[in-house]
């Protein structure tokens, strides 16, 4: 669903820019027996390189862990 108008594709950018960043980095490099098995390699690649350790270019280059250890 988008939140802007029809034709503003920068609304959804930043999902678009999340998803692709799972699929290449991870959906398109193995496959699981199972959907469990794919559900449970997304959740641990979110939470332990997604959010503690990628450098994301909105946050100055920081991981968002960092970030928000930063601004709390």
């Amino acid at each position: 669903m988008s939140v802007g108008r029809r034709g503003q594709c920068w609304d959804n950018a930043l999902a678009e820019s999340f998803f692709a960043t799972i699929k290449g980095e991870l959906l398109d490099e193995h496959r699981w027996p199972t959907r469990a098995a794919a559900r449970s390699a997304i959740f641990e690649f979110i939470e332990s390189w997604y959010n503690l350790r990628r450098l994301h270019s909105s946050l100055g280059y920081v991981s968002p862990a960092t970030y928000e250890a930063c601004v709390a």
